[in-house]
């Protein structure tokens, strides 16, 4: 500071203003300048928000680069929805759950491609173009569309980026989808680029099959393939019977999926999935020692506590920037690349063609940053690409239950739970009784019925969190607990015909179960076995014996989505746990 200059004092707000400018400078985000509103100026809600935001440690590198990034919803749009929370439910009818996905994905509504590039610009005109090109991308939706009317997807231009990158090296492009919301999440204006300009195979995965009845599965298989007829279908489920412990239902319905410690490769999904490749590549590509790990898989007896070690695997993880032109099966070997929206399962399918982890896996939509290649032989490649929210019309109620929005950072939660307790019985799901002893229920008083049942109350006053209770029955409808389960157009007026179609043999056998499940409302995992009159009291007098309240703070922020979170253990655990508060949860 210059001699004889006083200090001239500010107030907090310019502080945290100075912070907020450094820290973006730091980033060296890029924004388009229909981004640039601040939300204090900004009544529209179309200010951006950065999900799973990471500070730099070093203060050199990007941890943001790839964060997620959407527009903010205004304050008047959350207190609407408030609002909508407390009024009473009406319970919809099964025809409520048939979509068709061209309401959603319009033609005019087209995802950001690469514009043409050449050796001849270097990297700083490069990124330049791209950018540009990105910042008039954005401006035409503007011009087109209402932001209220569409879904939140990705503005994140690095995100982009690497969707460009795995399209323009792979052979195969591998679209994975969540079969209860297929049509949701595949675009097709995706398919026509893959198809139609780049010439490529499109093979399209409907994911977590275990999750929905086999004749929902068909049923689904025959919507794409009517629609789109260069589409090839494999039906997968990275957590088949033989990779799940324990009972699959609590005696009140819900699902439940536990992991064994070490998987083995799903065997029948990667069977179909093999059998496609070697449609499409024939005898340019020698696939055979993927065969052969397959065979040796289907083979070989496991016991619980053993795992197949797969022979030959390589993998290469890096941060793949070079540019190239693009040759069909380069050195003879086939590239697939892995692509769909967050939360799809893209890396847990990867590790279950493996049959070992090889790719980190979490709830939390963005956790995969950048594509990551791995080698599935030393002629197979697979490319992970990171999860990509595709622009749309699908409402933020639907892209929460479909994983594509983080639950963690939604500031009002409660109009997703009005959406799943309007088409499912989650009363009786949950077994709550009303906080008010009334016949007529809300979404917050299902929330308020869970978090007493839960024991979940704020810190300081002590009263029923609801945000907490509503966050926890979200996270519990993403992991397929709560299974709701969408419905192809006209299903229910063909329900005898998917519910005798012949191969619904096949989807049953690549979920691993011997028991009929094809009808919806029979769905019931085949080692069901409810808990006896006996054991139901011992849970009972356990609950009164450690009645105990949660820590919870008062701000109503939930925990970060675990793995070993509360809510996703079913097991009764002793006295002496080292997670006092585990043995406060019901048998849900």
């Amino acid at each position: 500071m210059p001699q004889g200059r006083r200090k001239v004092p500010f107030s907090g707000k310019a502080k945290k203003e100075q912070l907020k400018a450094k820290r973006q400078n730091k980033q060296g985000t890029n924004r388009s300048n229909i981004l640039l509103k601040s939300s204090e100026d900004n009544d529209e809600g179309t200010s951006v928000q950065k999900i799973n935001f990471q500070p730099s440690r070093d203060g050199k590198s990007k941890p943001n680069r790839y964060a997620l990034q959407f527009f903010r919803e205004s304050k008047e749009q959350i207190a609407k929805q408030k609002e909508l929370a407390h009024q009473s439910l009406e319970m919809k009818d099964e025809k409520d759950l048939e979509v068709n996905g061209d309401e959603y994905f319009v033609e005019e509504l087209n995802f950001p491609r690469r514009p043409p590039w050449s050796y001849d610009l270097t990297k700083e005109q490069l990124e330049a173009k791209e950018q540009k090109y990105f910042n008039e991308y954005l401006k035409g939706i503007e011009e087109k569309f209402d932001w209220k009317d569409l879904s939140l997807f990705e503005l994140n231009l690095e995100t982009w980026r690497q969707l460009w990158r795995v399209l323009e090296m792979s052979d195969v492009i591998l679209f994975i989808v969540d079969i209860r919301f297929g049509a949701l999440m595949f675009p097709p204006s995706l398919y026509d680029y893959v198809v139609n300009t780049l010439k490529k195979d499109f093979i399209l995965v409907l994911n977590k099959i275990d999750l929905a009845p086999a004749s929902i599965v068909v049923a689904w298989k025959a919507y794409f393939q009517e629609r789109y007829p260069e589409l090839h279908i494999v039906m997968f489920t990275t957590l088949p019977g033989y990779n799940l412990v324990g009972k699959q239902s609590d005696s009140g319905g819900l699902q439940v999926r536990r992991r064994r410690g070490k998987i083995r490769m799903a065997v029948e999904g990667t069977q179909q999935l093999f059998d496609v490749c070697k449609q499409l590549v024939g005898n340019e590509v020698d696939l055979t020692s993927w065969e052969h790990k397959i065979k040796e898989e289907m083979n070989i007896e496991i016991d619980d506590d053993e795992q197949v070690e797969i022979e030959e695997t390589h993998q290469l993880k890096s941060v793949d920037t070079q540019y190239y032109e693009y040759e069909r099966y380069s050195k003879g070997v086939l590239t697939v690349g892995c692509i769909g929206q967050p939360n799809v399962g893209k890396s847990s399918l990867m590790n279950a063609i493996m049959g070992k982890k090889v790719v980190s896996v979490s709830k939390t939509p963005g956790h995969t940053k950048h594509f990551q290649t791995i080698f599935l032989t030393k002629n197979v490649r697979l490319c992970d690409c990171p999860g990509l929210v595709f622009p749309s019309k699908v409402p933020k109620t639907l892209q929460v239950l479909m994983g594509s929005y983080p639950i963690a950072q939604l500031r009002e939660p409660y109009t997703t739970v009005k959406y799943l307790a309007e088409r499912l019985d989650l009363v009786k799901l949950l077994r709550i009784d009303h906080p008010s002893n009334d016949d007529t229920w809300s979404a917050m008083d299902i929330c308020d019925g869970w978090a007493k049942k839960r024991r979940f109350y704020t810190a300081k006053a002590a009263r029923l969190d609801s945000y907490r209770a509503a966050n926890s029955i979200l996270r519990m409808a993403l992991d397929g607990k709560i299974c709701l389960c969408h419905r192809p157009p006209s299903y229910s007026e063909k329900r005898d015909h998917w519910c005798t179609h012949p191969e619904i043999i096949a989807v049953q056998r690549i979920q691993a179960r011997s028991s009929d499940e094809s009808d919806p409302k029979n769905f019931v995992p085949s080692d069901l076995s409810d808990e006896s009159e006996e054991e139901s009291i011992v849970s009972k007098e356990k609950h009164k014996k450690y009645d105990k309240s949660d820590d919870e703070n008062d701000d109503g922020q939930e925990e970060g989505d675990s793995e070993s979170d509360e809510e996703d253990s079913e097991e009764e655990l002793p006295y002496s746990a080292a997670n006092k508060f585990a043995v406060l949860q019901d048998d849900c």
